[in-house]
């Protein structure tokens, strides 16, 4: 494993029981690959009802898209910058829930297209080699900070 939790948690803006990801198994310019079990967890934030919706495995693709961010953001020589989740498209489900998915989920997340106010990733969730969910988001980048002088991280 790349990075940890701990590096994980110290990049993103998502703490405690709520940052899904366990570790960066690899990445590079274009995507990024993270391992999760947070979907086994009772105190999993996002279940309803004891139960994980598959659905909700869209939120361990956006935090990877928020490592993968991070991640570049040193590489660039770039001021990292918040972004949110602002559009999902395509979205398939090959499962209803994830609670009941014995092994770590792997999220990856491949960065589509993108400048210095949006950024598009297509994502897909896997585990065992078994496809869980795929689809592809839009992320909206916050503008710099005045006088920062550098461009989106994911441009």
């Amino acid at each position: 494993m790349l990075k940890d939790r701990a590096w994980i948690a110290a990049h993103i803006p998502h703490q405690g029981s709520m940052c899904l990801l366990d570790g960066i198994l690899d990445w590079d310019r274009e995507r990024a690959r993270c391992v999760s079990g947070a979907h086994r967890s009772p105190g999993n934030p996002l279940r309803s009802r004891g139960r994980l919706a598959a659905v909700c495995g869209i939120e361990f693709a956006a935090q990877a898209m928020a490592v993968h961010g991070a991640l570049l953001a040193p590489t660039l020589h770039l001021e990292r910058r918040v972004g949110y989740l602002a559009a999902v498209r395509g979205v398939e489900l090959y499962v209803a829930r994830l609670d009941d998915i014995a092994a770590d989920i792997v999220a990856e997340v491949e960065r589509q297209r993108g400048d210095e106010t949006t950024v598009q990733y297509a994502f897909a969730l896997t585990a065992d080699g078994r496809r869980l969910l795929a689809g592809r988001a839009t992320i909206v980048i916050n503008p710099p900070r005045p006088g920062a002088g550098v461009t989106s991280v994911l441009q």
